[in-house]
């Protein structure tokens, strides 16, 4: 039968295994129940959440171009052009219209008859229009001038824009860029004083007369045109445009018949309706 070891053997043992194991200090001075003290759980500290990404700005109220102000401004240069050379001036130095600054060479502002009786109206320059500084020149221009010149009109007109800013890569025109360059349009209407008006294809109908019809439906129509002061009214005969019939000959007899008739108009000794 083994015998009991004593205590203090037992004790005395152990104490010589953790000096030979090198422990020479005790880290408590009571002791710890190691079992029970691992059934605490420490609480889990809380997650720190991330911060919140700031607001998002919103817009300021009337952020963006300042198209009230331009048209402002633009009527302000137009009225005090006393002909068309200073208003050719103050077309070049106006700044409201964004056109200007989105790769145009320069200002393309008209050509023709300063005291010519029919004004013509097209939309915006294209490339060779804006290489040479007048509207009308390349292939759709020279279309035109020769049906002009077929209906007897050869130096009896003043060609001008909506715009005079070529767009970027020939885009569509937005009403506020032919909003602010209207009363420099106007202007040059009050210089030229014409019997009446050309307005040649859909974007310059619908910016000069306000109306939403396409220019299939107005072609060949008369309407009154009125200045926005609502001080000059004239005749005005929606047709189509030249870079329209060069892709659509078969078209062309129906442009030849709205400048007949316009020109028949033209000479009428009372010019009445």
């Amino acid at each position: 039968m083994n015998q009991a070891v004593p205590f203090d053997r037992v004790a005395e043992s152990l104490l010589a295994f953790w000096a030979e194991a090198g422990v020479d200090a005790m880290l408590h001075d009571t002791p710890v129940d190691r079992i029970e003290a691992g059934k605490f759980v420490p609480a889990t500290p809380p997650e720190k959440k991330p911060l919140a990404a700031p607001p998002p700005q919103q817009p300021r109220a009337g952020a963006g171009p300042d198209v009230a102000g331009a048209i402002a401004q633009a009527r302000q240069l137009a009225a005090a052009a006393g002909d068309l050379e200073a208003l050719k001036a103050a077309i070049a130095g106006f700044d409201g219209c964004s056109l200007k600054f989105e790769g145009a060479r320069q200002a393309v502002f008209g050509r023709g008859a300063a005291d010519a009786p029919l004004l013509v109206i097209g939309e915006g320059p294209g490339p060779e229009e804006d290489a040479r500084g007048e509207p009308f020149v390349g292939r759709a221009g020279q279309l035109l001038d020769r049906m002009l010149a077929g209906a007897g009109l050869s130096g009896r007109v003043f060609i001008t824009n909506t715009v005079f800013w070529r767009p970027p890569g020939n885009r569509p025109l937005s009403a506020q860029e032919q909003a602010v360059c209207q009363p420099f349009v106007e202007r040059a209407i009050e210089l030229i004083s014409p019997k009446m008006l050309l307005l040649v294809g859909a974007p310059s109908a619908k910016a000069m007369l306000k109306r939403d019809e396409g220019i299939l439906s107005m072609r060949g129509r008369w309407f009154e045109w009125r200045s926005e002061s609502g001080n000059l009214e004239l005749p005005a005969m929606p047709t189509l445009h030249p870079a329209f019939l060069l892709r659509q000959p078969a078209a062309k007899k129906k442009a030849w018949s709205d400048l007949l008739t316009l020109t028949e108009r033209l000479d009428r000794p009372d010019r009445g309706a």
